[in-house]
């Protein structure tokens, strides 16, 4: 591992540094995200600033927690200075770009670079799988191909490593010259151009051009010439060799033939006077596509065609996400069993980490392979890093971790093999914790996960974790300084899950919780959970549970008042410890509050009650995200600040203002006051202004569980609601009302997605099932999965369908319907 003095990366950067800390100290670590680094010692923090976020803010927590060395933009207060050493710099994700750029130049061994509009991340790992036995591979993690993304990936290359395979992604002209600074790829690959991360371009010729800048310092560029503006604008601007695959007759690598048998795809071709024939298990035009540019990129590198044969019918599908699923005895299974390196390892312990429902973690492993370092090293430093993370329990796989089973610590057990773990698995307890599954492709990790995992039916939720945090941050750049975020967790967090959820928002530091329940609130501490949390409809049965769980109650008459302070009473030292409540005022909801008239006498009331300290006093808006209503909107925001002018006068101490919700943020920045509620657009839905800035999170799909043939005239479905005009291919589907599917949704009014068409409902919705017309989709089989809806655009148009809004779309699926959580 290569490392640099700080004041080897000053003297990079020309920049000035201010060390008082360890003068001699060196760096082997970089990191931007203050919640993961690996180790105190060693590491770097360069804080970045983002349309988003900024990272100088998390300086002083930094500094608590051991780090000494920081990139910065502006140095921070002058007692910080000498706490640690500081770089200061004009634009710290430029010097993070410099650093890497300067980190790659020590290497001299083969870069391949890799961009396009699609197939990026897939190309690279089945470059990955076909060339690991042959060379010591450095790459991308996952799909880290950003301006960040990319120097984090070329940090990670070392002495050991003889190739590298780096990917660059796009989204705004300007962006590509910077990473070609930084991966200054030998060979070239683009795999296709497309409309992904296109709206920033005036047209595809200007999207060419700017993804050519990665290769413009290579030695060859592979590439398929079957689009004529891709190849013309290829040849006109770039000279270098061009290695061309395609139709063509002047191809470099010209396929006269492909056919489908069965589940594979067989790849005809002529190759520098040689005819080649290539088998693939997979049929998709996409898949093809990436293959092909693969064998071309290992035929370029000399790679014997028998070794390249051999090889393409072992790969998988690509999954780059890590996922979260529901366990057998209360377990958590985090799901990252296609891979196993050092990197994807600490990526995935670090969401491990962010679980914390259970206090017990288990790491399923598999051996390390091609990592480049020698078994007597690399262990060692895994069992350090899950032991710096609190991992209590090792399950390792493979003859390499068996070998090496002294090095780790605590709870441990080796198999030599996947089958010996899954023949004694039903001996090992498992209960009560979170278990990670980290295996390469060849240890099969899936019939672990499969064993492991809770049974339900075929419809899933899926819940994209990143997007959330991607909303999140959104929300937050809207802000003005020093606003807090609250953030809405109440009915199963909009249909997205409880403490899965409320982890992903502790881990990125939001100020508050609010349910609509006790019984939620607790649920949510005894999962771990530790934020403060309000409870906006309290029941005066709940309230002994809530004082004993720090659970913050609205208060929104004097009645609940009078039985919250009688609950508190009862309760031993009940004046020795205050508990916090939330005074909630009727601006002109009314639907719950005191009203104006109400205000002294609540000030009387509340002064005789030193023990009740009153965190926050909070309206609605009633109508924020309607600009018919503006005029009603500003009117309730006036009467909240005099109304609370009259209760500060009147309350010694201080306390919070909210009133914004999620269009409230956006469309009525002045009502963002101390702090603000997110609840929908956190989950993707922007609730009357701007979508674009907003990601998806939920998708809910199915599958086709049979397709039977019915004749013209028949009836299909109860009560005979829907009599066929046609013979018709009609498909049955695992999802029905009990699920969330509304019955409003049968005989035609509803489509789902299947093979990118759309099938309309036939009959009425049952219980437990629906059916499709899939006659105009030949293609569809038995298994095909079904989309319900991927997109906010899907979920407002099921919204129109049934007559209601998105929010009850997303909290009537059924808790029966499994979620999975990814983290992209």
């Amino acid at each position: 591992m290569i490392s640099y003095s700080l004041a080897d990366l000053a003297k990079v950067l020309n920049a000035e540094a201010y060390i008082s800390k360890e003068p001699h100290s060196f760096v082997h670590e970089l990191f931007f995200d203050s919640r993961r680094f690996n180790q105190v010692s060693g590491s770097l923090f360069i804080a970045l600033k983002t349309s988003r976020n900024d990272g100088h803010r998390y300086i002083p927590e930094l500094i608590r927690k051991g780090i000494t060395n920081f990139i910065v933009e502006k140095l921070p207060e002058k007692e910080l200075i000498g706490e640690a050493n500081f770089i200061r710099v004009d634009n710290s994700l430029d010097a993070l770009q410099k650093i890497a750029a300067f980190h790659r130049r020590k290497f001299s061994f083969p870069l391949i670079g890799i961009t396009g509009s699609n197939g990026k991340t897939i190309v690279k790992e089945w470059l990955y799988e076909l060339l690991k036995d042959a060379f010591r591979i450095v790459r991308s993690p996952k799909s880290f191909n950003s301006q960040i993304g990319v120097p984090v990936s070329v940090w990670q290359m070392d002495a050991v490593h003889t190739l590298g395979i780096i990917e660059a992604g796009i989204s705004a002209p300007g962006e590509m010259e910077a990473l070609e600074e930084i991966i200054h790829p030998e060979i070239g690959i683009f795999t296709n151009i497309g409309s992904a991360h296109a709206e920033n371009f005036p047209d595809r010729k200007s999207h060419i051009l700017e993804k050519l800048i990665l290769f413009k310092n290579s030695k060859k560029l592979i590439y398929c010439s079957d689009l004529a503006e891709k190849d013309e604008v290829i040849r006109n601007n770039l000279n270098i060799e061009l290695i061309t695959w395609g139709g063509s007759s002047n191809a470099t690598f010209r396929i006269t033939n492909t056919s489908i048998e069965q589940e594979e795809a067989v790849i005809y071709a002529a190759y520098k006077g040689n005819f080649l024939q290539f088998r693939i298990p997979f049929t998709d035009a996409a898949s093809i596509e990436n293959a092909v540019h693969c064998i071309v990129l290992m035929l370029e590198l000399g790679m014997d065609v028998p070794y390249i044969q051999s090889g393409l019918p072992r790969l998988h599908r690509v999954e780059m996400r890590l996922e979260l699923r529901k366990g057998i005895y209360n377990c958590t299974i985090i799901n990252d069993s296609y891979s196993a390196d050092t990197e994807s390892l600490r990526i995935a312990v670090d969401f491990m980490m962010q679980q914390k429902q259970h206090q017990r973690r288990t790491v399923i492993l598999s051996d390390i392979l091609e990592s480049g370092k020698e078994p007597a090293k690399l262990y060692p430093e895994v069992a350090a890093l899950l032991e710096r993370k609190g991992v209590y329990r090792l399950i390792g796989v493979g003859e390499q971790l068996t070998e090496h089973s002294a090095a780790f610590w605590g709870e441990k057990m080796f198999f030599p093999s996947t089958e010996a773990l899954l023949k004694q698995l039903p001996a090992i307890t498992f209960r009560d914790e979170c278990i990670l599954l980290k295996g390469a492709r060849i240890f099969e990790f899936e019939r672990i996960v499969d064993a492991l995992q809770q049974k339900t039916h075929e419809t899933i939720l899926e819940i994209n974790l990143s997007a959330l945090e991607s909303n999140l941050n959104f929300y937050r750049s809207q802000l003005k300084p020093g606003v807090k975020t609250m953030a809405m967790v109440k009915a199963f967090s909009y249909g997205s899950g409880s403490f899965e959820i409320a982890n992903v928002l502790q881990y990125n530091n939001v100020d508050y919780l609010a349910v609509a329940y006790a019984d939620e609130g607790i649920e949510l501490r005894q999962a771990g959970i530790s934020l403060p949390i309000m409870v906006m409809n309290p029941e005066q049965d709940s309230f002994p549970a809530m004082i004993e769980h720090r659970l913050e109650p609205e208060i929104y008459n004097f009645r609940i008042l009078e039985q919250f302070s009688r609950a508190m009473a009862q309760r031993d030292g009940y004046d020795a410890q205050k508990t916090r409540v939330h005074i909630k005022l009727d601006t002109g909801m009314h639907r719950l509050g005191f009203e104006e008239k109400d205000l002294e006498e609540l000030v009387v009331r509340l002064k005789k009650l030193p023990w009740l300290e009153v965190a926050a006093v909070f309206s609605h808006l009633a109508a924020s995200s309607e600009a018919q209503h503006d005029e009603f909107t500003k009117l309730q925001i006036s009467r909240f600040v005099s109304w609370t002018n009259v209760l500060r006068q009147g309350i010694e101490d201080p306390f919070l203002m909210h009133m914004a919700n999620s269009s409230g943020i956006i469309r009525h920045p002045e009502s963002q006051f101390d702090m603000v509620r997110l609840g929908i657009g956190l989950y993707g839905i922007a609730g009357g202004t701007d979508q674009s800035n907003l990601v998806n999170v939920s998708s809910l799909k199915t599958t086709i569980s049979q397709i039977r043939e019915v004749a013209a005239g028949e009836s299909v479905g109860y009560g005979r609601k829907a009599i066929l005009d046609r013979p018709s291919r009609i498909a049955t589907l695992p999802v029905g009302y009990a699920d969330g599917f509304g019955r409003k949704l049968g005989n035609g009014k509803a489509f789902l997605k299947i093979r990118k068409k759309e099938a309309p409902t036939v009959g009425s919705i049952c219980m437990d099932m629906c059916m499709v017309d899939v006659t105009d989709i030949p293609s569809a089989r038995e298994g095909d999965q079904v989309i319900v809806f991927d997109s906010p655009a899907d979920i407002q148009r099921l919204a129109g369908w049934l007559e209601t809004i998105p929010y009850e779309v997303l909290t009537n699926i059924s808790g029966r319907v499994k979620r999975v959580y990814f983290q992209e």
